[in-house]
């Protein structure tokens, strides 16, 4: 606790980056949902999904001009399948102060429970007069495709109403074309940052509706378990198994000792809340229930630092506070992570309260030299960050003109980039490797796929253009994010391709959730081979220190100026493959929000637990493609182990650097064809040469 609150104290007088890159002013935003004079003459539906909340929401404010408003949510399986059983039950508690508060305005909430196109076209033929129905924009790829067939079944009907979709703006963007790649050239342009809405007066709650009943928690996990779209069963139950579990069941020895990382723990729904507690559960870390609860934490959170009680929310938040700061500055994300996810919060009325607050501190002025507490700059810097992510993650897939069309997925809230290319055979997932993302694999994408198969590749949390949050990075948080990837995203088992840090992560995969994978293609993998190995060790919990936050500083700054270098002697064979696309690429991503964040877990990986290990009984389905003028590790050696000591391994030596797929893209391309049309053949392994 007295470390907590001593970093606390530092960090509020420490400068703000978003203080002091741009300091941009709050302003109205202007460009409101316009409504026709038709279009007020009937009924507009406002489809909820991710924005359960009725404080600045534009669709609500915009459905106000109309003469009548139905607030609708779906249970469609497509959203909910995807929520941990926390975030089931913190629905459930949302919908009903969301019920509750729009009866308040004059209106009601209708709740359906099956598929939204097909919800929204009964509606539609109930009402009659429906003109409008108003849908949030969505990030995640699948979200999008939802929306995108509501509109199309609209569409079709005779009358169709006017299918809106519309989003809560927080810079004041004129064009999402337009915005910079760069972060850095993003901040530049000082944008203001828009102020949020005031609720609505709404009518419509009169109207003669069946408007259905909020299931309960328990209601909901069955209909989850009954998603007539879901995985095989073993699938389902993998998913579900904590991590904890098989970590101990795969791993651990009969007294062996725990390798679990506590930031990788998967946090059960604890019992039941306290009445009038602001957390949706006793024991848990995540604020929930309506829009009027979050803001009492809110509130509570930028004043921790108070050292004086002011009410019983600022005594929760005070004792919840250590648990929830994983890392330095991670408990706003921890605490109301989940709230912003779900909608029940803007990002741009927490950015409000927290400079309010500020003002409040500072006799109503805002300083240029930073914020004067740190709940406030690590508030601000979290939902600034978000929004950044946000509009990266949309503009990637509007405006996009390469090979591969981007896609996002959502994962633990953050957001996650990744592309698929191919329409039948075999799939493959590509991972990259420290540093990279999935455009390393520029030349090998399309190659693969036109070998018969389905590829994916994927830009890990904390790389790329993926989401860089302020958490815990290990190489078993990666591992669990492949992990849902696979059962979420491509639903089947898969050929596992990985690069440096990136193999070292697959082979951890393949080792806890052997079902997920046909077989392991490792690249200049990283880990090594111990004889004799039978047990995991010790790995004490994993948290950052002031000299790992100065050692990621220094070693972004020097990247910076060296990287080109650095790169060109990973590629020995082909020098200029490193062209301006690689290193700019690599650069723009070196200053995004929380790169340095990433960077501070160069010092705590633990790559104790060796590959011949971890690929035990994956024998004759492992192909080891090694650069042999690699000069991060010892080619070599590594390929003489790996002879002696792991029978059954392909091994595939080429005149290449640390990233062979990059630096001879044609070469490594054939030899992964070739490995999984023998193993789609069941042809013996020994035929592959």
């Amino acid at each position: 606790m007295a470390s907590l609150v001593t970093f606390l104290h530092f960090r509020s007088l420490s400068f703000s980056p978003s203080t002091l890159r741009f300091s941009p002013k709050p302003c109205r935003f202007k460009a409101q949902i316009a409504v026709t004079d038709a279009e007020k003459a009937g009924v507009a539906v406002v489809w909820l999904k991710h924005d359960l909340r009725i404080d600045d929401h534009p669709a609500l404010l915009a459905a106000s001009n109309h003469n009548a408003v139905v607030p609708l949510y779906i249970f469609d399986h497509r959203i909910i399948s995807r929520f941990p059983e926390k975030m089931i039950e913190m629905l459930v508690l949302a919908l009903q102060d969301l019920r509750s508060s729009l009866r308040d305005k004059g209106s009601n909430l209708m709740i359906r429970l099956g598929s939204a196109e097909s919800a929204i076209q009964e509606l539609v033929k109930e009402v009659q007069l429906v003109t409008t129905v108003y849908a949030e924009e969505e990030v995640e790829y699948g979200l999008r495709q939802m929306t995108g067939s509501v509109k199309g079944t609209l569409e079709a009907m005779p009358s169709a109403p006017n299918f809106v979709l519309w989003r809560t703006p927080f810079y004041d963007v004129k064009s999402l074309k337009d915005i910079p790649d760069s972060y850095n050239d993003f901040t530049k342009l000082r944008l203001p940052i828009t102020l949020p809405l005031p609720p609505a007066t709404l009518t419509g709650g009169e109207m003669e509706l069946d408007w259905g009943a909020i299931p309960t928690f328990d209601d909901l996990k069955e209909f989850v378990k009954a998603n007539p779209c879901k995985v095989e069963e073993s699938w389902a139950s993998t998913k579900e198994m904590l991590t904890e579990t098989i970590l101990m069941k795969e791993i651990l020895k009969p007294g062996g000792r725990n390798i679990i990382n506590s930031s990788f723990r998967h946090v059960q729904v604890q019992s039941k809340r306290h009445e009038n507690s602001v957390f949706v559960t006793k024991k848990g870390h995540s604020v929930g229930e309506g829009t009027s609860n979050v803001l009492k934490a809110l509130a509570a959170y930028l004043r921790y630092l108070e050292g004086t009680e002011r009410d019983h929310y600022w005594k929760e938040v005070h004792e919840r506070m250590p648990y929830a700061e994983s890392r330095d500055g991670a408990s706003f994300t921890t605490l109301f992570g989940p709230a912003l996810s779900l909608g029940i919060l803007s990002r741009r009325r927490v950015h409000f309260e927290a400079l309010k607050y500020e003002k409040e501190r500072d006799s109503g002025f805002l300083s240029s030299f930073g914020y004067s507490s740190a709940t406030v700059a690590t508030t601000v810097d979290s939902v600034c960050s978000m929004e950044w992510y946000s509009l990266v993650a949309l503009k990637s897939q509007i405006y996009d003109d390469r090979r591969y069309h981007i896609r996002i997925w959502r994962w633990k809230g953050y957001l996650i980039q990744y592309t698929v290319v191919g329409h039948e055979g075999p799939a493959a997932l590509l991972v990259h490797g420290f540093g990279a993302f999935l455009e390393h694999y520029r030349d090998n994408i399309c190659s693969i796929a036109e070998g018969g198969n389905r590829v994916w590749a994927i830009t890990i949390l904390g790389f790329g253009k993926s989401e860089k949050p302020n958490v815990v990075y290990t190489e078993l948080v990666w591992a669990e994010m492949l992990r849902y990837f696979i059962i979420e995203v491509v639903g089947e088992p898969v050929h596992l391709v990985g690069n440096s840090i990136g193999g070292y992560i697959i082979a951890i995969v393949a080792r806890l959730w052997p079902a997920l994978a046909k077989s392991v293609v490792l690249i200049n993998s990283g880990g090594n081979v111990i004889p004799g190995y039978s047990s995991a060790p010790f790995a004490k919990e994993r948290r950052t220190s002031g000299a790992s936050w100065l050692g990621a500083k220094f070693l972004l700054f020097y990247l910076r100026l060296t990287l080109k270098d650095i790169v060109k002697n990973c590629y020995p064979a082909k020098t200029e493959r490193v062209d301006n696309w690689l290193i700019d690429e690599m650069l723009r991503a070196s200053y995004d929000p929380g790169v340095a964040v990433v960077l501070e877990s160069v010092f705590s990986f633990n790559l104790s637990v060796p590959l011949n290990y971890l690929l035990d009984g994956f024998e004759d389905r492992v192909l080891i493609i090694q650069g042999m003028r690699d000069p991060i590790s010892d080619s070599k050696s590594k390929v003489a182990m790996l002879k002696e000591h792991c029978a059954g391994f392909i091994i595939k030596e080429l005149d290449a650097g640390h990233c062979p797929h990059d630096e001879l893209p044609d070469e490594v391309n054939s030899i992964i064809r070739e490995w999984i049309v023998s193993l789609s053949s069941k042809l013996p392994v020994g035929s592959f040469k």
